[in-house]
């Protein structure tokens, strides 16, 4: 690299980074809202088109392992460039889908493939990004995805209300992906343009204990002997960032029921939720300059205390005068919390990840993140249903503390260069 600050890579990683995930993330964005609405008009009645809109989680969460073993056996760019163009026959599944069984498989290849897609761009940006700036950089990935999947929407509506058919929405995703492919297989080279960072990462043992030093030789140890490797990290601080990824997706679905529990209309519960998710999407680059100057742990464990302090008091205001004030006051408390925790887990794989090999690793990592989101809307399902919604936010504040406890307990130990 001709230069090694900060502005001057992430400025070099736009085009060839953060460009085509930016382009994913509007096509995924202008879709995901219609995936209930499509199966819905083939015959499926709520309970089932909420089964099926999951199958892009599911197929998200089925995917992270295989797209590790794909990204070190083929490298980034292979890997992106085959996803993208098997997610563009996924989305004409979608389009000629005839019954809900085809519809649902075509969702599933979309979720998993977009595996592949994100964690290239992770493994990427490990063995790539400078450790002095390596948290910035993966909140800057995170903060993209989130600004395409909050535009997505509007820009669905809007071809919505021009053309009338779902199917104009579909084929803009479509031309998201065509402009992925073209810039993944004829832009330049990222592996290429950016060399990787002379100082290595941490390497952990089969003791879980952290070891800094150079490499002699890399030989690929595969996935499942990878996880066997690393089961230390990956069954502790693992567990405690698939807490936080369980909490994040629990306020997605807790804030619309609350409102509806409220007796709110539609109107009112959009603007709160739409206030808590600008307030987190405005702090996603905060996130990466404190774990980057002060470490890890200031981002991690304050979003965690935020967002658990914040269900336990939304818990115990359903019944109170005002109810509704208390409700947009948590809400962005929430959105805070969410916030500031941007990039962590993003950052906290990229630090545990083998600095020669990390694709394996971060397959494993991704798995145990994405199966805490896919998680907890279900467990705020069964609560409810069992208990009371109250119940089900009050439990997602319990899970928030103990995940809390976990990365003060494990976070020193296992990355103790950025605490």
């Amino acid at each position: 690299m001709t230069s090694d600050s900060p502005r001057d890579v992430l400025v070099r990683f736009a085009p060839m980074i953060y460009g085509p995930t930016l382009l994913f993330a509007l096509g995924e964005g202008a879709v995901i809202p219609l995936i209930p609405v499509i199966a819905n008009r083939l015959g499926a009645d709520v309970a089932l088109a909420a089964l099926i809109a999951s199958a892009l989680v599911v197929g998200t969460l089925c995917g992270n392992i295989p797209a590790g073993w794909a990204v070190a056996r083929f490298g980034e760019r292979i890997t992106m460039g085959v996803a993208g163009i098997v997610i563009l026959g996924g989305l004409v599944g979608v389009v000629l889908a005839n019954s809900l069984a085809v519809f649902a498989a075509a969702v599933f290849v979309i979720g998993f493939c977009a595996a592949s897609f994100a964690l290239a761009r992770h493994s990427f940006m490990t063995t790539r990004v400078p450790l002095h700036f390596r948290a910035r950089a993966l909140s800057l990935l995170g903060g993209t995805f989130r600004l395409g999947m909050f535009v997505g929407p509007f820009v669905s509506a809007a071809l919505l209300g021009i053309f009338g058919d779902e199917s104009a929405s579909i084929a803009f995703f479509a031309v998201c992906q065509v402009a992925t492919i073209l810039l993944v297989f004829l832009g330049p080279d990222p592996e290429r343009a950016v060399a990787a960072p002379a100082t290595p990462g941490p390497l952990l043992e089969d003791t879980g204990e952290p070891v800094s030093g150079s490499i002699p030789t890399v030989e690929r140890s595969g996935v499942f002997r990878t996880m066997w490797r690393f089961r230390g990290v990956l069954a502790r601080l693992g567990l405690a960032a698939g807490s936080l990824s369980a909490v994040r997706s629990a306020r997605q679905v807790v804030l619309p029921l609350w409102g509806v529990s409220l007796g709110l209309d539609a109107s009112t519960i959009a603007v709160v939720v739409g206030v808590s998710g600008a307030i987190d999407f405005a702090l996603f680059y905060a996130s990466g300059q404190v774990m980057d100057r002060f470490g890890r742990l200031w981002a991690a464990l304050p979003a965690m205390i935020l967002m658990g302090a914040g269900f336990f008091a939304l818990s115990v205001t359903h019944e109170l005068d005002g109810a509704a004030m208390w409700f947009s006051m948590f809400a962005a408390v929430l959105g805070v919390g969410n916030g500031l925790s941007s990039g962590i887990l993003l950052t906290l794989g990229a630090d545990l990840a083998p600095p020669d090999d990390p694709a394996a690793f971060l397959g494993s990592w991704r798995t145990l993140t994405d199966g805490g989101g896919a998680i907890a809307p279900v467990l705020v399902s069964v609560l409810t249903a069992v208990f009371s919604l109250p119940v089900a936010v009050a439990a997602m504040g319990v899970v928030a503390a103990v995940g809390a406890v976990g990365f003060v307990r494990w976070v020193p130990r296992y990355v103790p260069r950025a605490r």
